[in-house]
Protein backbone atom coordinates (compact mmCIF):
# COMPACT_ATOMS: atom_id res chain seq x y z
CA UNK A 1 0.00 0.00 0.00
CA UNK A 2 1.64 3.25 -0.98
CA UNK A 3 2.94 5.79 1.71
CA UNK A 4 1.13 9.46 1.66
CA UNK A 5 4.65 10.70 0.65
CA UNK A 6 4.29 8.32 -2.40
CA UNK A 7 0.86 9.42 -3.36
CA UNK A 8 2.16 13.25 -2.94
CA UNK A 9 4.83 12.01 -5.28
CA UNK A 10 2.93 10.54 -7.48
CA UNK A 11 0.61 13.08 -7.68
CA UNK A 12 3.36 15.50 -8.04
CA UNK A 13 4.71 13.37 -11.30
CA UNK A 14 1.08 13.39 -13.06
CA UNK A 15 1.57 17.13 -12.79
CA UNK A 16 5.01 17.83 -14.12
CA UNK A 17 5.40 14.82 -16.40
CA UNK A 18 2.32 13.18 -16.76
CA UNK A 19 3.84 9.78 -18.44
CA UNK A 20 7.05 8.14 -18.70
CA UNK A 21 7.01 8.60 -22.40
CA UNK A 22 6.97 12.27 -21.40
CA UNK A 23 9.66 12.36 -18.87
CA UNK A 24 12.48 14.99 -20.73
CA UNK A 25 15.42 17.15 -19.10
CA UNK A 26 12.90 19.46 -18.62
CA UNK A 27 9.62 17.93 -17.21
CA UNK A 28 12.30 15.76 -14.51
CA UNK A 29 13.38 18.89 -13.50
CA UNK A 30 10.38 20.48 -12.60
CA UNK A 31 8.82 17.09 -11.22
CA UNK A 32 12.47 17.29 -8.78
CA UNK A 33 11.90 20.88 -7.83
CA UNK A 34 8.06 20.52 -6.61
CA UNK A 35 9.14 16.99 -4.64
CA UNK A 36 11.86 18.97 -3.21
CA UNK A 37 9.23 21.57 -2.40
CA UNK A 38 6.52 19.48 -0.96
CA UNK A 39 9.49 18.03 1.15
CA UNK A 40 9.91 14.62 -0.48
CA UNK A 41 13.63 13.82 -0.40
CA UNK A 42 14.76 14.20 -4.04
CA UNK A 43 17.03 11.11 -4.02
CA UNK A 44 14.20 8.91 -3.49
CA UNK A 45 12.02 10.85 -6.12
CA UNK A 46 14.82 9.60 -8.04
CA UNK A 47 14.89 6.26 -7.24
CA UNK A 48 11.61 5.78 -7.96
CA UNK A 49 12.00 7.34 -11.47
CA UNK A 50 15.18 4.57 -11.84
CA UNK A 51 13.04 1.93 -11.78
CA UNK A 52 10.95 3.16 -14.75
CA UNK A 53 13.52 4.03 -16.94
CA UNK A 54 12.94 1.19 -19.09
CA UNK A 55 9.61 3.25 -19.98
CA UNK A 56 11.85 6.82 -20.77
CA UNK A 57 12.86 7.66 -24.04
CA UNK A 58 16.14 9.21 -23.12
CA UNK A 59 16.96 7.85 -20.22
CA UNK A 60 20.63 8.86 -20.08
CA UNK A 61 20.12 12.26 -20.82
CA UNK A 62 16.98 12.47 -18.16
CA UNK A 63 18.90 10.68 -15.72
CA UNK A 64 22.29 12.73 -16.01
CA UNK A 65 20.75 15.93 -15.76
CA UNK A 66 18.31 14.84 -12.79
CA UNK A 67 21.41 13.42 -10.95
CA UNK A 68 23.10 17.00 -11.66
CA UNK A 69 19.86 18.67 -9.96
CA UNK A 70 20.19 16.25 -6.89
CA UNK A 71 23.69 17.44 -6.73
CA UNK A 72 22.76 21.06 -7.10
CA UNK A 73 20.50 21.34 -5.08
CA UNK A 74 20.86 19.29 -1.98
CA UNK A 75 24.17 19.19 0.50
CA UNK A 76 26.56 17.07 -1.60
CA UNK A 77 23.85 15.14 -3.23
CA UNK A 78 22.66 14.20 0.42
CA UNK A 79 19.48 15.06 1.56
CA UNK A 80 19.42 17.71 3.74
CA UNK A 81 18.21 18.07 7.46
CA UNK A 82 18.56 20.20 10.64
CA UNK A 83 17.85 18.91 14.47
CA UNK A 84 16.30 21.80 16.45
CA UNK A 85 19.65 21.32 18.37
CA UNK A 86 21.52 22.79 14.95
CA UNK A 87 18.72 25.77 15.05
CA UNK A 88 20.56 27.07 18.63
Amino acid sequence: MPTEIDLIMENVWKNTCGSWQNCTETTIKSFLAQCQENNIDPQYCMSWIEGHRSQIPDWTVVSKVSLDWVNQHTSTGSPISFTEKDLH
